[in-house]
């Protein structure tokens, strides 16, 4: 099987993170590179669904508000779920 060289463009600290996991999984990046693209011949498209999360006002409200809160420096924290229904029962 012949091969060819291929240059493509990749975020610096993305490819720096997949090296690490392809590391890990013993592939490098040609090697991956070539198992996502015999996957995608194979499934006749990408091999995972690509879309757009669809989230509701209020799950994106809830998020904001979780977001916040763990940014927040006077927000009370909890070691233990014991720790924690102790300041739910105070209340």
């Amino acid at each position: 099987m012949a091969t060819t060289p291929t240059q493509i463009r990749i975020d610096a600290d993305i490819k720096q993170q997949a090296v690490a996991l392809f590391n890990q999984l013993g592939l490098d990046m040609s090697g991956a590179v070539n198992l996502f693209l015999h996957q995608c011949v194979l499934c006749g498209g990408l091999p995972f669904a690509v879309e757009m999360p669809q989230y509701s006002q209020a799950t994106l409200d809830a998020m904001s508000e979780a977001r916040r809160i763990s940014h927040d420096p006077h927000s009370k924290g909890y070691d233990t779920m014991e720790a924690l229904k102790a300041a739910l029962e105070e209340d």
